[in-house]
């Protein structure tokens, strides 16, 4: 699929921002008054921007209200529900801690929870989804959480259960990279079998579906050659994990800290750019593209 800049915006930006409002919920780091206010701009700026920046991408904006109506359906629907929750959840939160400098235990689980709960929607918008194999596993999900929890522990500046985090959600990228490419591999998805004529014999493309672009063929139309494939998987896992991990170990600073989360933040947007572009949707084989 196509990279939209908006979507690689929205899926990095609000994993991080919710990441680090779960982490605040939960009493990480344990701050109150103007300390407390600044954790808490960043976090919502992280993912209010995400959350705004995905608006982008709608082809009509101005209807987005309506997503709201979908909850029984739609995943789309659930975590613009499960955002407004934990956003509201949240600034009750932090301007009683803010403000009174009273931590409502209770409170900060609950938009912990939420905060997490919305993240996972935002997965289960792609895992849901049986046209794109490489995406149709509960890895997705799982991965989404990781990158959210270990973001958000990084930002909290929670060194010891970043590293440990950083090292756990890059060998799980890792090895969810090489499962997806396997299970692309031997899905055995065809033009014969995107067609339902496999059973007659050899099925080619006689010519593509129509002439000219679409919406299609913009987006649903990508492909990106295996050797750029691996060496950005490589950028992405340095970038996110290992320099980040080493930033860390060294002897503590502010600037090595701040480093480390803008490194991370690169090797994410790597990342998140390679979740789209080589997600194979099923409507490429009428245009001559070949799955694994």
């Amino acid at each position: 699929m196509h990279p939209a800049p908006s979507l690689i915006a929205f899926s990095t930006l609000s994993g991080l921002g919710f990441g680090l409002l779960a982490a605040l919920g939960l009493g990480f780091p344990a701050v109150t008054g103007w300390t407390a206010l600044v954790f808490f701009v960043v976090a919502f700026a992280l993912a209010g921007g995400g959350l705004m920046s995905s608006a982008a991408h709608l082809g009509h904006p101005e209807r987005a209200l309506k997503a709201f109506t979908q909850w029984r359906t739609s995943w789309l629907s659930r975590e613009a529900w499960l955002a407004c929750a934990a956003l509201g959840g949240m600034a009750l939160y932090a301007a009683l801690l803010v403000l009174g400098g009273v931590r409502v235990a209770l409170l900060g689980w609950l938009g912990a929870l939420l905060s997490l709960a919305t993240v996972g929607a935002t997965s289960m918008i792609y895992a849901q989804l049986r046209t794109v194999p490489r995406w149709h596993h509960w890895s997705v999900p799982a991965l989404f959480l990781a990158y959210a929890v270990t973001g958000g522990t990084l930002l909290a500046g929670q060194v010891t259960a970043a590293v440990g985090l950083l090292m756990l959600t890059g060998l799980g990228q890792f090895l969810a990279w090489r499962a997806a490419d396997r299970r692309v591999a031997a899905s055995g998805t065809d033009i014969g079998t995107a067609t339902g004529l496999g059973a007659r014999g050899a099925v080619r493309s006689f010519e593509p579906p129509h002439t000219g672009g679409s919406y299609l063929t913009r987006e649903m139309v990508f492909v990106v050659a295996r050797r750029h494939a691996t060496k950005l998987r490589s950028i992405a896992l340095v970038l996110a994990f290992v320099v980040p991990a080493v930033l860390l170990l060294l002897p503590f600073s502010h600037v090595l800290a701040a480093l480390a989360v803008l490194s991370h933040l690169a090797g994410v947007l790597v990342q998140r750019w390679l979740f789209f572009a080589e997600a194979e949707h099923v409507v490429g084989l009428y245009y001559g593209r070949q799955f694994g």
